[in-house]
């Protein structure tokens, strides 16, 4: 490689205790809980997945510190934190705030934050395989008051860490749902309105600009999800500076796929496929996914059968340690073949247990897949 590319992690924020998820499922309760109670659905079917660290608190700063330790040594330049801003303010802040930000080498590691601004509905477990009334929590599609107040606290917290994300000094910030984006904005103009202020109240505050960056991807995966039907054109007039994929599983129509167990190389090439098709008509550079596997099964109801239906009643797809590796690999060729100034890969994730998708060492894996990040691309490039 002539030029290493950030290796950057979604990072998944529900392993510590929140008053929302308090009010909503009762005290105490965390996605622990789902791990705790989750039983194997079919032969052969890795469950449960257990953190090799146990179950721990990730507010903790000792904890976090642990693992800011181990995503260094193993390559990890830097965290994308799942951010959730709703219309009444922050939920999951916790793990960022008091955890991650509040470690004492919180500045060994990069971060930013991936806005998931996605409804928020009961998928803890969720009971209906089959139909998506699963019951509404919050409304992902917040208005422009919300947005502002979300802004001015995300500049003034988070923008100002010395080890926050930038791109030529524009801190980074990516969005999830465009579609849902533009619906709290009440239409592209208003969308289009909001970012430019956006960039503007940033410059404000003393940076160079904004480095937007936007998560595309069509079929959509949460019950509620909004898909982006023509990519470029959005990423065009909404001012995004570049774009990425959060998931393979949003490049798939997953009813196309076997069930229970689908094929994890062909998951992998569709979403590589999608990868070329961005790369070649996008107006801003595409960064690529490595996504570590696929299970949504601990967030389906235990004493229900699993079927096919609506997420999290989807396939099953695990990865080995050496077919991850093999897709880093592709993820590396391919930024070689598509140059940029700036080049990124993403991988989902570093702790979504849930979804069967860690980098965290487990019982079964090690840190296998932590050591395949090491291989592939080295140490870390600061």
């Amino acid at each position: 490689m002539d030029i290493r590319p950030k290796v950057l992690a979604y990072y998944f924020p529900d392993w510590h205790e929140d008053a929302r998820n308090a009010a909503w499922h009762g005290e105490g309760w965390t996605e622990w809980r789902l791990l705790e109670a989750v039983r194997p659905r079919f032969a052969g079917h890795r469950q449960p997945r257990v953190p090799l660290g146990g179950f721990q608190d990730e507010a903790d700063p000792a904890v976090a510190a642990e693992q800011i330790e181990l995503a260094v040594r193993h390559g990890i330049d830097g965290f994308l934190v799942d951010y959730y801003w709703y219309d009444d303010g922050p939920y999951l802040q916790r793990a960022l705030d008091e955890g991650l930000l509040g470690a004492p080498n919180s500045s060994d590691i990069e971060f930013a934050l991936m806005w998931a601004n996605h409804e928020l509905v009961d998928i803890f477990p969720y009971r209906r395989p089959g139909d998506d009334h699963a019951t509404r929590l919050k409304d992902g599609a917040i208005d422009r008051a919300a947005f502002e107040a979300m802004v001015e606290h995300i500049i003034g917290a988070y923008f100002t860490r010395p080890n926050y994300l930038t791109v030529d000094g524009a801190p980074w910030f990516s969005l999830y749902e465009i579609g849902n984006f533009i619906a709290g904005m009440g239409g592209l103009d208003g969308a289009r309105d909001a970012l430019a202020w956006f960039r503007e109240r940033t410059i404000a505050a003393g940076f160079p600009g904004l480095h937007l960056d936007a998560v595309v991807w069509g079929f959509g995966v949460l019950p509620t999800a909004v898909g982006v039907d023509d990519p470029a054109a959005l990423t065009a007039d909404l001012g995004f500076d570049s774009a990425t994929s959060y998931v393979w599983i949003h490049h798939a129509d997953v009813t196309q796929h076997d069930f229970p167990v689908g094929d994890a190389v062909r998951l992998r090439d569709e979403a590589f496929a999608d990868y070329e098709r961005f790369a070649a008509s996008l107006p801003v550079p595409f960064h690529p996914n490595v996504t570590v596997g696929w299970d949504a099964s601990p967030r389906t109801a235990q004493d229900i059968e699993f079927v096919p239906g609506r997420y999290p009643y989807t396939p099953v797809w695990d990865q080995t340690p050496a077919q991850f590796e093999a897709a880093l690999t592709m993820a590396r060729d391919f930024v070689e073949r598509h140059p940029t100034p700036y080049p990124v890969v993403t991988v989902n994730a570093w702790n979504e247990w849930t979804e069967g998708s860690s980098l965290l060492p487990d019982t079964h894996n090690g840190a296998a897949m932590l050591e395949a990040v090491l291989r592939i691309f080295g140490p870390r490039s600061s």
